[in-house]
Formats: C-alpha cells, structure tokens, sequence
C-alpha cells in the first residue's frame, strides 16, 4: 500500500487472528461523560499522538501471532499494530495508567488523543487544593 510521499507501508490482514482473540472489555470514554467533565473549563490544549501505538510492547512470547512473510524475510511485530482487535482497549489501559493522577481534574484522554483543560488560568486544577 503506497504512502503519500511515494514510499510503502505494510497492509496485513489480521480478520483470522481477530476472529480467535479473547476481546478485553476494556471500556473507551463515552463522549457525553466527557462533555460534561469539560462544563466550566475556558481554557484548553489538545494533543494528538503520532504512532502512539507502536510504543506498547506486545506480550512477549506472542509475536509470532503478527508474522508475515516478504520475499526479503519473515517478521514478527514486536510491538502493537493497528487492525489487531485488543490494540484500542490495550492502549486506553496504557495511557489510563500513565495519566491516573491527573485523570477527571484537568486530563481527559481518548486513545492516543490527550486534551487538558482548566477552568481559570490562575489557579488551575493541578494545585493540590484546586481553587473554587
């Protein structure tokens, strides 16, 4: 599958190995949730993560599940790969984990999409005992 600067990307079809994985259950934020954590907030940043994914490590010893062959050699994916069926609950979980402190008080995270906000720009959300 071609790239927009002409080079190549891989393009597996991982359907079969979908069809057998165990599902993690693991919930993704509800966008109204997450509408009525922003009421009163003015001030906001938003970052999105590039190749997020490729930084969580798969389980080691499960590599072999990501093989593919080329005709210069057989790979194995060390890390996570979009189109794997776990790979968006795996990576909400992750970056949960990350941001737990910060979580509900002034973070609120969706995949690898990060958006702070705070209600004042003087005494922010951060400080141990947030202004009213």
């Amino acid at each position: 599958m071609g790239k927009k600067d002409g080079g190549l990307q891989p393009c597996i079809d991982y359907q079969t190995l979908n069809t057998q994985t165990v599902k993690l259950p693991y919930p993704l934020p509800l966008v109204p949730a997450a509408l009525e954590e922003l009421r009163g907030a003015h001030i906001f940043s938003k970052l999105d993560l590039r190749s997020a994914y490729n930084l969580v490590r798969i389980r080691e010893g499960n590599e072999w599940k990501t093989a593919f062959i080329t005709l210069s050699g057989h790979y194995e994916y060390q890390v996570m790969q979009y189109g794997l069926a776990n790979s968006p609950s795996v990576f909400q979980g992750f970056m949960n984990k990350v941001f737990r402190e910060f979580l509900h008080r002034f973070v609120i995270l969706y995949i690898d999409d990060i958006l702070k906000y705070f209600r004042n720009l003087h005494c922010p959300q951060i400080c141990p005992n947030p202004c009213q």
